[in-house]
């Protein structure tokens, strides 16, 4: 049940027309599903297929890769001492075969790289002094440890450098394609169903894959995510332990950037954590963002020292505002936090991070798809207490090359949003302030984003365009 995905499918079909070797890293966070697209890609017929062991010895690393060997034909396999070893049986093997294109899978490619196991190199040698000097190996690797894969693969600047042919980045589910999963699972939710259930599992295709049809949302949550043996309850340390080795300076980072919505800067991170300000701060900082979890922007008139670091996993933030305060373990937590104030609070900034999350469907829209522009936020703080209040803090705006900037207010409504006179009067206060601040000659347009829509009349008349949850739901390429 192969959900969207079609152009990477379509990638890593055409390898099978290739006039030469390939060697394809396929990456993303955890649980998006690497393995599943790959594995249905090619139905499931490998030349050869392995899976490396989470926390395993070099030795029952090499013990299972023979196995692999093993069931993939090479009956009389020996076991190898070492990884040039174990890759020249490989070799060995494929030779024999009669598949035109032999495709080799490797799945948790991290996982096999054990201390002082010189697996790099011999992974190195085996690819550039025997694959790729033939025509006919396609290999493909994955694994859950992201960094890794972009480190030690990908950006690889020994004797794997610039040796990949091919790349493909899984991106999370959309809301679209969330809507068809569900559709092809006849779970029979409504729209703000759907958007709710993202809102706290995100795109990933494996977390969506606990909804059981014939039980309410809450319903789902309250065994998902608050139940003694619920699927989810265990999931946050499982997924940093498997995306990075030392995960505690990782968590460190995302736990202070889950107490402010808009991020913090480099130095209030630090200040925050308590970490040290060094290369491994920086290393750490950056895997966090090639991980897809922290997203660096430089808000509209700063300077890039100034970027601001925002964490964007929807799972994660879930876990620190409702798991993490749990306390009494109430298996029914979620049923009874439904229209409370901590609820709603969490589901208004939940859905700011969609609409972030859904910004080529937002440019749809609005009908710019196709002009080149920037998504930044803004915030002025106020030198004249008495002259602009706080400040002023716009979560979304979009900077069009055709003369026009939208500001975007994000709102979570069950019903057609209404615009009162104090909210017209925020909104005109923002736009002034920032057209006074920026000094802009572009045009600033109101622009409203909402599950229903804006009630006609009263002040829904001072908005120039808008968007709906409707529109979150449809198909727009990145």
């Amino acid at each position: 049940m192969l959900i969207g995905r079609n152009s990477e499918k379509q990638e890593l079909l055409d390898l099978l027309e290739s006039d030469q070797s390939e060697f394809v890293a396929v990456y993303g966070r955890r649980r998006v599903g690497k393995t599943y697209l790959i594995r249905e890609a090619f139905n499931y017929h490998f030349a050869f297929q392995h899976t490396g062991i989470l926390d395993a010895s070099l030795q029952e690393q090499l013990a299972e890769f023979q196995q692999s060997l093993k069931s993939a034909g090479y009956r009389k396999c020996p076991e190898p001492a070492n990884w040039h070893e174990a890759f020249h049986l490989l070799a060995n093997l494929l030779e024999k075969s009669k598949e035109e294109k032999k495709v080799v899978f490797i799945d948790e490619l991290p996982w096999m790289d054990t201390p002082n196991s010189n697996f790099i190199r011999a992974l190195d040698h085996f690819w550039n002094g025997w694959a790729s000097a033939r025509k006919d190996i396609i290999i493909i690797v994955c694994g859950s440890a992201t960094s890794w894969i972009i480190n030690k693969i990908i950006m690889n600047y020994g004797g794997l450098h610039n040796r990949l042919t091919r790349q493909i980045f899984l991106r999370p589910f959309t809301l679209a394609e969330c809507e068809q999963y569900s559709q092809r699972r006849r779970l029979g939710f409504t729209q703000k169903q759907l958007l709710e259930a993202y809102m706290a599992l995100g795109g990933i295709p494996y977390y969506w894959s606990f909804l059981k049809k014939g039980q309410s949302l809450a319903q789902n949550f309250d065994r998902m995510f608050f139940a003694e043996n619920g699927e989810m309850t265990r999931e946050f340390d499982a997924l940093y332990a498997s995306l990075f080795r030392h995960p505690q300076p990782h968590i460190a980072i995302i736990k202070a950037l889950s107490t402010k919505k808009s991020g913090l800067t480099r130095n209030e991170i630090l200040s925050e954590t308590g970490l040290d300000d060094n290369s491994t701060f920086i290393k750490t900082l950056k895997e966090l963002e090639q991980c897809g979890f922290v997203r660096k922007y430089t808000c509209l008139g700063k300077v890039s020292k100034d970027a601001l670091y925002q964490l964007m996993d929807n799972f994660t933030l879930f876990y620190f505002k409702f798991m993490q305060e749990n306390l009494n373990a109430n298996p029914n937590f979620w049923t009874s936090s439904l229209g409370t104030p901590i609820h709603n609070t969490w589901a208004g900034l939940a859905f700011e991070r969609v609409c972030l999350q859904h910004l080529p469907q937002i440019k749809v829209a609005l009908g710019f798809s196709a002009v080149i522009s920037t998504a930044y936020s803004w915030t002025f703080k106020a030198k004249d207490k008495k002259k602009d209040e706080n400040g002023v803090q716009i979560d979304l705006l979009i900077d069009r090359n055709d003369g026009i900037i939208n500001l975007c207010e994000m709102k979570y409504a069950s019903d057609l949003y209404s615009i009162d006179k104090e909210e017209d009067a925020k909104l005109r206060h923002r736009q002034a302030v920032f057209m006074r601040e920026s000094k802009t000659k572009k045009a600033v347009h109101l622009t409203m984003i909402t599950t229903y829509g804006l009630a006609q009349g009263g002040y829904s008349d001072d908005i120039h365009s808008q968007v709906t949850m409707e529109d979150l739901f449809k198909n727009a390429s990145y």
